[in-house]
């Protein structure tokens, strides 16, 4: 399908909606972790909970308004409303360490109710809003395109994120700066869209009976099984994902508690591999654009895996030098997150494109929700059943304050790579079915 050249005030929302956004999810996916070991308990299990009921409120609402989107033909309300509640909710979360530490458990209960709450708002504006409203946006001229602006965005979320993120926090742990800064990005964002955006003028009302009844009906698993190249990507993402969740959620507290950085250099660390990782979107792009798109996922599960296995075996306590993120003795550290950035963006790219090429036309806003399923209610759910016992049984162990403290080390990227591998084995049956659909186009 061929559609019009987008103009440059559509680029700049793209960039500006997704950018703002990876921004919040930055903060909720890296900086809330570490704020629950620095401010209420250094226990996985209560970052476990949190992160499995805010997926499972993110996927709840990325269904709910994603048919209602449908239903309405509309995108703009969803995503300017939606940015504006998930700015005042994130500033909100914050208030949660001003909960004294001796009620304990009233204060893990509520920063898992909060975070649900500003994920539930979240996935309002940027799952079911912002990702359905860059999917109406792609035709085959600007889908590599599209693809690799969707891909680099969480990438460049994650550097800034991370490295204002700790010069906001400081040697203080001054979170709520970070929470209020952050927050009021997101806000201004969502005011800002209320003024400019347009709807997409392809986008049309797609009603189907009531509208609990076209909510239920993408849970037909009957219709979902018949896109079956779909659902492999599907399992293929979701696999690889509960393997980056093992890590990827705990890697924060791994570099501040047991390699020893402070949170400024533990963004710097992060953001140099991460921006020579970014750059390999390129390349990617090319190869998406001349139907190369399998290939392109097996090389990124391949790359992450050699990064996982890397840190794994080089960087110990003892090879490096939390002193200075530019110290000589770092550069181990920097390869390991550079490849494992690496697998981490190409996965994103390339399989975001491949899923969402193959969305029926009249439910895109709807199959956001079986995409969120697979990208990150499936992952974070089992990503966390797997994370917390590795990190108990075969991480730190400290007596602290307020109980036993578990400190993440290298076992969580070799438990890691192990699910990353089984990832190959849906890819390659979606790959064939690839190369039948290609071929017959």
């Amino acid at each position: 399908m061929e559609g019009k050249k987008l103009g440059l005030k559509t680029w700049l929302l793209i960039w500006g909606l997704g950018i703002a956004g990876q921004l919040c999810w930055n903060i909720e996916n890296q900086w809330f972790n570490t704020f629950i070991y620095a401010k209420i308990a250094k226990d996985p299990s209560i970052i476990s909970w949190m992160v499995g009921v805010s997926a499972t409120a993110t996927t709840f609402a990325t269904f709910f308004f994603g048919t209602l989107s449908d239903r309405l033909g509309k995108r703009k309300p969803f995503i300017a409303w939606g940015y504006i509640i998930w700015g005042i909710c994130t500033i909100g979360f914050g208030l949660t360490e001003f909960i004294p530490k001796e009620h304990l458990i009233v204060a893990a209960v509520m920063v898992v109710v909060a975070d649900a709450v500003m994920s539930f708002f979240g996935s309002m504006g940027n799952d079911a809003g912002f990702n359905a409203w860059s999917n109406d946006l792609m035709c085959d001229g600007n889908r590599g395109q599209i693809g690799a602006v969707l891909a680099t965005q969480p990438v460049i979320g994650t550097i800034v994120g991370t490295l204002v993120g700790g010069a906001l926090i400081g040697t203080e742990e001054n979170y709520m700066l970070l929470f209020l800064v952050m927050g009021g990005i997101v806000i201004a964002v969502g005011v800002l869209t209320l003024f400019t955006m347009k709807e997409p003028g392809t986008l049309q009302p797609h009603v189907e009976g009531s509208f609990w009844k076209q909510f239920a009906s993408v849970f037909n698993f009957k219709k979902f099984f018949s896109y079956k190249e779909l659902v492999l990507v599907n399992v293929c993402v979701a696999v690889f994902f509960i393997g980056f969740n093992v890590y990827f959620v705990h890697m924060g507290n791994y570099m501040l508690h047991y390699l020893g950085f402070n949170e400024g250099d533990m963004g710097l660390m992060q953001g140099i591999g991460l921006i020579l990782a970014m750059l390999m979107v390129i390349p990617a792009i090319f190869l998406i654009n001349r139907n190369k798109t399998p290939l392109v996922c097996l090389i990124a599960i391949v790359v992450a895996i050699v990064g996982l296995m890397w840190i794994y075996f080089i960087v110990k306590p003892q090879n490096v030098d939390p002193t200075s993120a530019f110290a000589v003795l770092n550069l181990p550290l920097i390869v390991g997150v550079f490849l494992v950035g690496v697998g981490y963006v190409v996965i994103v790219q390339s399989t975001t494109v491949w899923a969402k090429a193959l969305y029926p036309a009249d439910s895109k806003g709807q199959f956001e929700g079986v995409r969120i399923v697979f990208f990150v209610l499936i992952p974070m759910i089992f990503g966390s059943i797997i994370a917390t016992p590795t990190i108990k049984l075969s991480g730190l162990q400290i007596a602290g304050e307020v109980g036993m403290e578990y400190i993440p080390n290298e076992n969580i990227f070799l438990v890691g790579a192990i699910v990353s591998v089984l990832a190959i084995i849906p890819l390659l049956f979606a790959w064939k079915l690839y190369k039948k659909r290609v071929s017959q186009s």
